[in-house]
């Protein structure tokens, strides 16, 4: 998978642009659905990653890539994620494409782009 660029709200990937959050799982891009999280959004002031989401589990390492830090990854996520025995790695979205860029195909990512 090639990441050509990063701005806010957007990211190209293997010259297709994506535009707001993504989901990449098993090296399908998707679009995240925030929706089942937004219960939540009071309580973080943004709306997390929730375990309501459908995380894509199906790997060896989950990267959460936070915007510039807002994204909130629920306490839930983290132990569902660590009871799956996957390496979890939650950095601000720059960092994570860079993560991305070497990781393996056993990698899956929740992307936050706007902020």
């Amino acid at each position: 998978m090639r990441f050509d660029s990063l701005s806010f709200g957007s990211i190209r990937i293997d010259g297709v642009t994506y535009e707001g959050d993504i989901v990449i799982d098993r090296g399908a891009i998707r679009k995240r659905k925030k929706r089942p999280s937004k219960q939540c959004r009071d309580a973080y002031g943004h709306t997390p990653v929730s375990v309501a989401e459908k995380i894509p589990s199906r790997c060896k390492q989950l990267v959460i890539g936070t915007g510039t830090g807002a994204l909130p990854v629920m306490k839930e996520v983290k132990r569902e994620v660590t009871r799956r025995k996957i390496k979890l790695l939650i950095l601000p979205t720059a960092e994570a494409i860079k993560v991305l860029r070497k990781a393996s195909d056993e990698t899956n990512a929740i992307l936050h782009l706007t902020c």
